[in-house]
């Protein structure tokens, strides 16, 4: 099964050639294997703690000349580790001061800042990594897409399993036939759950007023969104629990774990969405996420490939066991198990990690096809520093992304709206059915914050 306009096809084109992204091993940019002085970009980062943190360690090749945190315990290590890197709590001030000392910028904070810091970024020229999801709204995502575009920027979003090696042999596969037409795919994430659902803490959050630690700037932290009293129920990484800040399992996993169908598949995005939750009030938890939720988002067809219905399941609602899985095998707790017609594929997460046909016998009986996609060297943070240095286009751009981040967004609505089937048209992007859901599709900006 072959779409007919692929992510595959778009890189072979023409038009596709200037963003496709390509790799030069380090050892063509320097006899040592390192990148020579004269190639080394000035990196700034905003947000240097947590999964910043670890993207910094991959780009320890470079020069890094500033980091902005707003909480110095998360970013000590940082600190210590680029001491010369000069340092902010203000990523807007940051930006003012060492515009023309910076090449590019590594958006790391949390979820409802990725798009006033990414946004800034561009508006000066620089390329952007940004961690995953790319924005916290629909509208901030069409925004960053379109200011990429527009500026010919080099972007990457932070879903590291689009440059392994094993996202590439499952699209292989798909497009091999290897399961036939797929026409389902059930995927989900049942770790982290504590994390993810905060509805215990709704009461402690309302009651209790603890001081600010003294590390921290909470009103930095808090940025675009309405102000609320500081709580360590929302930091650190406890904010995916809270709408106002992140979006919950399905939107901090959708660009890990449907990454591969969707590159595949050539899924865009879904005509209808509707969410089933367990212990969950729309009105009363608004502002949290389910202790369990079942998605189903339905794609129409497209090019060779028929309708597409994909179910996501998190928290209490586990993947459900395919039927021809050997009684000693699992499903795991993160992945996906894809159906076509004449087979299945069971996945991980971050690229269908792990990714076999099932029962063991189909993927032993399996003649594997010829690999057709280039492989990445080097890491998915490195496939964006080597493009910007050869004036290509990163592997997972904002273009890709966004739409996948999209994805992930549109599911939170639907939580939201639980039990009611969402109709959605992407072109106008609204709910032709549920203005009440379209209100949702943008972001409210408070304390003088703006994206423009």
């Amino acid at each position: 099964m072959k779409p007919t306009f692929s992510r595959r096809r778009f890189l072979q084109t023409a038009a596709g050639a200037a963003f496709a992204f390509q790799f030069v091993p380090r050892h063509a940019l320097g006899g040592d294997g390192q990148t020579p002085p004269s190639r080394k970009l000035n990196i700034a980062a905003i947000g240097a703690g947590g999964q910043a943190a670890a993207d910094l360690k991959n780009m320890t090749g470079e020069n890094i000349v500033a980091l902005c945190d707003v909480d110095d315990r998360r970013a000590a290590e940082m600190f210590q580790k680029f001491p010369e890197a000069k340092r902010y709590k203000d990523f807007r001030k940051m930006l003012d001061e060492m515009d023309k000392k910076i090449d590019a910028v590594l958006v790391g904070t949390p979820d409802h800042t990725h798009a006033t810091a990414a946004m800034a970024a561009m508006k000066r020229g620089k390329h952007v990594y940004c961690e995953k999801p790319l924005a916290h709204s629909v509208g901030e995502l069409r925004a960053l897409r379109k200011m990429a575009k527009s500026r010919k920027l080099v972007t990457q979003v932070g879903n590291q399993g689009h440059s392994s090696d094993s996202i590439r042999l499952f699209c292989e596969w798909i497009w091999d036939g290897a399961i036939g037409n797929v026409t389902e795919v059930h995927a989900g994430c049942g770790i982290f759950r504590d994390t993810y659902c905060q509805i215990n803490k709704l009461d402690d959050v309302t009651k209790e007023s603890p001081p600010v630690p003294p590390e921290l700037d909470w009103d930095l932290w808090q940025g675009p969104v309405a102000k609320r009293p500081y709580h360590s129920a929302y930091v650190p990484w406890k904010w995916r629990g809270w709408m106002a800040y992140g979006s919950g399992a399905l939107g901090d996993w959708v660009c890990h774990v449907i990454d591969p169908v969707f590159w595949a598949l050539d899924l865009d995005m879904p005509i209808s969405i509707v969410a089933e939750t367990d212990g969950y009030d729309p009105v009363k938890h608004a502002d949290l996420y389910p202790a369990g939720a079942q998605v189903t988002f339905e794609f129409p067809a497209k090019g060779k490939r028929g309708p597409v219905k994909l179910v996501w399941y998190d928290g209490q609602r586990p993947i459900p066991r395919p039927p021809e899985l050997e009684a000693d095998r699992k499903v795991g707790d993160v992945g996906a198990v894809v159906v076509g017609d004449r087979g299945k594929i069971l996945y991980g997460s971050h690229g269908a990690g792990g990714c076999r046909l099932i029962p063991e016998k189909a993927m032993q009986a399996y003649k594997r096809s010829e690999q057709k996609i280039p492989r990445v060297r080097g890491g998915h943070q490195q496939d964006w520093l080597d493009a910007i240095r050869n004036g290509k286009q990163a592997g997972s751009p904002f273009e890709y992304g966004g739409r996948l981040s999209e994805l992930g967004l549109l599911g939170v609505i639907a939580i939201r709206m639980a039990g009611k089937k969402l109709l959605y048209n992407e072109r106008a992007m609204r709910f032709t059915n549920c203005p009440e859901a379209t209100r949702l599709l943008n972001s409210p900006y408070h304390n003088g914050w703006k994206l423009a």
